[in-house]
Order: structure tokens, then sequence, then C-alpha cells
């Protein structure tokens, strides 16, 4: 008997790839006999591979071998060879709407996302905003698999289950985690100006929860440019901060390590999403951008957002925004004692 081989599509940045594990991890177990294919960048590859026996990944170099038309019709071609028999866009951007066309074309049963523009342009309005919580991804992306036929309860927890991720698979410094130490990660950094908190407050985060748990150590979580300028200082300045960047290679790895965290404080950001899928609770910062557009990591709780009141909040969905004020209040005027304070009501649990 021929069971049906579902394909999914989610291109994207790692964060919004991150957001769907949770979804195909709950589709793979609530219909075992369905085969699941989850199309995407190379980098997705970690998220998974290991997800369940019935998920496949394949990735796909929409850069370089799968670009422009010519790519896409190359990549549509092998994905016809694999007899999927039901398509799933999660992304609805104009790379995976050609390849939904061709799809559709081709008779298959295929559904996409519908990601509420009008809600969200209302949420960010300067004038009559609306400030109403729209759907959350998850929902969008379990709306996506009831109308394919395939209605879906989360019942994710964490990729490693109801364990952690093995230590003795990272270097030396993180094989042992002592009685009593708290590993708090710290993730000061996002795509966008309107998302990042400033980091002579986040240095004074740190020195303060340093000074509070003096068997913590500080980890440290990010891998561009400002993390290369920032971190070194940080780590002269606090010598219970250790720059993970500088002892591991891949994201396998700093998910193995965020599953032991006991606490990660991130911006609205992938390692939100990334700490949120090891089972790991998040102190998330929120400036120009809001929970309410539906991006909060998962299963993670609202009372430990810190964000402040104000009625230009949210401007932007994805932070992308300048800030029509000009000084970014909505990050500059967090006091690090906010932060620190639902950090420690986590350590302390």
């Amino acid at each position: 008997m021929k069971h049906d081989h579902i394909l999914i599509i989610r291109f994207s940045a790692l964060g919004d790839v991150a957001m769907t594990v949770p979804v195909v991890y709950s589709l793979a177990q609530q219909y075992p006999e369905l085969r699941i294919t989850m199309l995407s960048r190379p980098f997705a590859r970690p998220l998974f591979e290991n997800l369940a026996p019935n998920v496949n990944f394949m990735e796909a170099d929409i850069k370089g071998e799968y670009h422009g038309v010519k790519g896409l019709n190359t990549l549509y071609r092998r994905l016809v060879a694999k007899q999927f028999t039901h398509i799933a866009d999660l992304h609805s951007v104009l790379r995976s709407e050609y390849l939904r066309m061709r799809f559709n074309l081709g008779r298959f049963k295929v559904e996409h996302i519908n990601k509420n523009r009008k809600g969200k342009r209302r949420l960010v309005a300067q004038n009559n905003k609306q400030f109403v919580q729209q759907p959350t991804s998850m929902q969008n992306y379990l709306d996506v698999f009831e109308r394919l036929g395939y209605p879906v309860k989360l019942c994710f927890k964490s990729i490693y289950g109801e364990e952690k991720g093995s230590l003795m698979q990272l270097p030396p410094i993180f094989e042992t985690k002592e009685e009593g130490e708290q590993w708090i990660g710290v993730a000061p950094f996002a795509a966008h100006e309107g998302k990042i908190y400033p980091p002579e407050k986040m240095l004074e985060v740190i020195r303060q929860l340093a000074a509070k748990y003096p068997k913590a150590h500080l980890l440290l979580f990010g891998r561009g440019e400002r993390e290369e300028a920032v971190f070194p200082h940080w780590c002269h300045d606090v010598p219970q901060c250790i720059n993970v960047s500088l002892y591991t290679e891949t994201l396998r790895e700093e998910l193995i390590l965020m599953s032991h965290l006991d606490v990660m404080i991130s911006m609205d950001s992938a390692n939100m999403h990334l700490a949120s899928l090891t089972a790991t609770p998040v102190v998330s910062v929120w400036g120009a951008t809001h929970p309410y557009a539906g991006f909060m990591g998962y299963n993670q709780s609202d009372d430990n957002a810190v964000q402040l009141d104000m009625p230009c909040r949210p401007c932007s969905i994805f932070g992308n925004k300048p800030c029509f004020r000009g000084d970014y209040a909505c990050m500059n005027d967090i006091q690090p004692e906010s932060i620190v304070a639902k950090a420690e009501t986590i350590l302390n649990r």
C-alpha cells in the first residue's frame, strides 16, 4: 500500500525554520505512516535529521545550485521524481510560490500559509493601532496541515525528547556541569537594530548575574561581526563569561549546550527559538517588535518577556524599520535590573 508523502517547504532564516520543528515533529508522531520531507536551506539539517523516523531532510541551495527560475525548474524536476502527494508551503515567498504554481499545474494537493498580513499591519500602525494578538507562526503552520487533511495537536517537548543533549560530544570545557553551578546563556544580538538591547547595558546584566551567582558560567552565543568585536572584552571584564563560538563549530553542538542551560537571555532572534527547541526557559527582550506578532518562542511564558508599554510599540513586525522617534527608547529605557530579575525568578525555582 502506498502511503502519502508530504513535502514541506520553508527556506527563510534560521529562527523561522526552527519554528516549524514542533509542528513537523507532532505531525510525524500523530501520523507515523505518513512520509514527510522537509525542504529547506542546508544550515537547517541538524534540526530535522534525527527528529522522527518518518521525517527526511532535503537541502536546497537556493542562492547557488537552485538560483533563479532555471534553478527552481531544476529543483522542481527533482522534487517531482520523489512522488509527493501533498505540498505544504510554509513560506509563501516568490521562490516557494513558483514551486507551488508548478505543483498546482501538476494537480498535486497544495496548501500554503496565511501570514495574516492585514492584522499585522494594524498591529504596527502608528495611527489607529489595533493592539491584538495575532495567530502564532505555529498556528499558521497547523492550519496548513489541517487544510491538507492532517489536523495536528502539538506534542513536542524538545529535540532531545525527555533528555538533554550529550555533553560528551562537546569540547572538554563543557564536559561536566558541577553541582550547584548555573549555566546562563546570553545571546545579545539580532539581525536588526530595533531588536538589540544596548550592549553596554547587557554587559551590566552580565555583571549583576555574575555577582549574584558566583558559581555561574555565562555562555555567550552568536557568531557575527558584532559578537567578534564585543565578546572578547566581556570575557576579559567578567571572567565567568565563555565565548561559545571559540569552542563549538556547529549548530548541533550549540543545541546540545543550550539543552543544559538553566536560562537563556535572548533578543527576539533565532537563539530564542533554538533554546526553545531544547526546552530551555528564555528571558526574551523585546523592543520594536512584540510577542503579539506571533513569534514568541515555542512553549515560552509571556511572563518571562521583558518589554516596555509604549503607545508606539510595536512599530515593526521584524524589527527592520528605523525608529520613527529616533531614540529606540523601547530598548534603551529597559533597565538591566528588570532583565536580571526575570532571570533570577527562573534560576531560583
